[in-house]
């Protein structure tokens, strides 16, 4: 199905971004969230560090009528960067260029993951204040303030004086309570005191998020052999239950990477409404790059001292510029990888959910 009928919903600030003779549909966040919030539905939010996944990923959506989002963190592309070398222009641009490649419809969000306040210091506002001015420019479309490292007043305190740019147009927003770390265990888990708390606190400064991310045990990053995975899902589902009657958000969750579909296959069922995917990606581009790029990529990390991620960067223009056999086979696991995920997530039809909506909304 051609979606180009719903570009009139695109947003002043992405539409600004994609040329008239590009299909792509950069969709406001906030409606998607909006429009998918009653459905048992998941929206499968991509963290693009090796852009060459992106087609793979396209074509399923478009295959199945999925919305999907495309994402970065402020580690992986910041003002500088990041450890992709893509600023947040070089991302959007990166995303656009795929998409008329594809004659890609169907709507998809951008959004700017992991905007994180790690401290209360003015270095850490005005950078995240930063990222948020230069992802509006670029035509991001949502964005998550992450500020759960702090108590949840200073959490509340920095969610709301950053997002207010964010919800002056309109846009989607991410909110956070409970650091997600590397492992999960019950002790560290998010509970229905702290988000409520949070909640109420937004909601007292004129905030109101779409989506609260949880630390519900999941962890960033590929899981080590023999690790456990733990997820609590009755956590979730109490979380949810206690925030979105009262304050019309659902939930994000973090950290699927390595996560089985069969448990994939539930989240919907919890009040999770988007799903972040990132390592998985970055995984199957690794293992269809050239061995001897690959290789380097790997020496280069080992003497760095650094996780293999942080060669991204480093060696961006050979990636970028692999043979289009290898970039033909990253596209294929890409796709299938993507077909499975969509399917878990029960995304299949989303694109005309999205649509009903706005169309009401006209």
């Amino acid at each position: 199905m051609n979606w180009t009928a719903l570009k009139k919903f695109v947003p002043a600030n992405a539409a600004a971004k994609v040329p008239a003779d590009n299909p792509a549909c950069p969709v406001n966040g906030r409606d998607v969230f909006k429009a998918l919030s009653p459905h048992k539905t998941i929206v499968m939010a991509c963290n693009i560090r090796i852009p060459s996944v992106i087609p793979g990923i396209m074509q399923a959506a478009d295959e199945l009528g999925a919305v999907v989002a495309f994402e970065l963190a402020k580690t992986e592309g910041n003002v500088d960067g990041g450890y992709t070398g893509m600023t947040p222009e070089i991302f959007v641009s990166t995303i656009l260029s795929c998409a008329k490649k594809a004659n890609f419809t169907v709507p998809f969000v951008i959004h700017g993951d992991h905007i994180t306040v790690k401290n209360t210091s003015e270095k850490e506002i005005q950078d995240a204040r930063a990222l948020i001015a230069a992802e509006l420019a670029a035509g991001y479309t949502s964005f998550a303030i992450d500020a759960s490292f702090n108590p949840i007043p200073d959490n509340a305190r920095f969610t709301a004086e950053l997002s207010a740019p964010i919800r002056e147009c309109g846009l989607g927003l991410e909110v956070e309570v409970g650091e997600i770390k590397s492992a999960g265990s019950e002790s560290t888990l998010s509970t229905v005191e702290e988000a409520v708390e949070l909640m109420e606190r937004l909601t007292a400064a004129g905030v109101s998020p779409d989506l609260l991310a949880v630390n519900n045990g999941s962890k960033h990053g590929n899981y080590l052999e023999g690790e456990k995975i733990f997820i609590d899902l009755d956590r979730t589902g109490q979380i949810h239950e206690a925030v979105h009657h009262r304050f019309g958000v659902d939930i994000a969750q973090h950290g699927i990477t390595g996560t089985p579909l069969h448990l994939i296959g539930k989240f919907a069922d919890y009040g999770i409404r988007k799903g972040n995917v990132g390592t998985q990606w970055q995984n199957i581009a690794h293992e269809g790059l050239p061995p001897a790029l690959m290789q380097r990529m790997r020496d280069w990390a080992k003497a760095a001292g650094k996780d293999i991620k942080f060669a991204t960067k480093q060696f961006k223009q050979e990636i970028d510029a692999i043979p289009a056999e290898y970039a033909g086979k990253i596209e294929r696991a890409a796709y299938r990888e993507a077909l499975q995920l969509f399917r878990a997530f029960r995304a299949e039809g989303t694109a005309k959910i999205v649509a009903d909506y706005l169309a009401v909304r006209a």
